[in-house]
């Protein structure tokens, strides 16, 4: 199926998975993940995904410079809980990154690549979401400002539009461009010194 053709231009992320070179998933372990894929997961792209997505990328980049991240290697604690706004998604897509679960990973073999354990939720932390390498305890917190790119004029009025039961297939096209719109500047955008913040 097509999808906005910014998805593609969005720069992915590899990452090293230990237990996927165990059991033969992916050669030397080294997965390739994508902002479209990211949005299968979620079901939707949004300037919410789209922060997680940011997050994340930037918080590996600088706790493992040049080096393929660790996933299941990496906790990941928040500063609001679970079900608080849009934690629970901006969740979803930090564990879909990086491995991290609270309790319903993979449990292990033999004390090893045990992915619960590793995502923590209402934490004591300057930010919206710290991650930490397990093995060195080196952490960055990160903290998202949607609104560095606000949305188009006329936007809420657009969606109630969109959402009437009696919409035109034009109602529902122009909204859904104008969303799409917004989430391409902010990718557009990501090098933006007030879009990510760090702690």
């Amino acid at each position: 199926m097509a999808h906005p053709a910014f998805f593609d231009t969005v720069p992915t992320i590899v990452l090293k998975d230990p237990l996927a070179q165990l059991l033969g998933s992916a050669e030397q372990g080294l997965i390739e993940y994508s902002y479209a894929e990211t949005v299968k997961l979620t079901g939707h792209s949004c300037p919410t995904v789209a922060g997680a997505w940011i997050m994340t990328v930037k918080a590996l980049q600088r706790l493992y410079g040049d080096e393929p991240p660790l996933r299941g290697g990496i906790s990941v604690s928040f500063s609001k809980s679970s079900t608080e706004g849009v934690t629970g998604v901006i969740a979803s897509v930090v564990g879909y990154i990086t491995g991290a679960t609270a309790d319903t990973g993979f449990k292990g073999l033999r004390g090893r690549f045990d992915r619960r354990d590793l995502m923590h939720f209402e934490q004591a932390i300057d930010g919206d979401i710290r991650y930490e390498r397990v093995d060195t305890g080196e952490h960055v917190t990160v903290s998202f400002n949607a609104g560095v790119i606000p949305p188009p004029a006329g936007m809420m009025p657009m969606l109630f539009l969109a959402m009437a039961d009696d919409a035109t297939p034009e109602q529902r096209l122009a909204f859904a461009e104008a969303w799409q719109g917004r989430v391409s500047e902010i990718f557009k955008n990501m090098d933006h010194p007030e879009l990510v913040s760090y702690s």
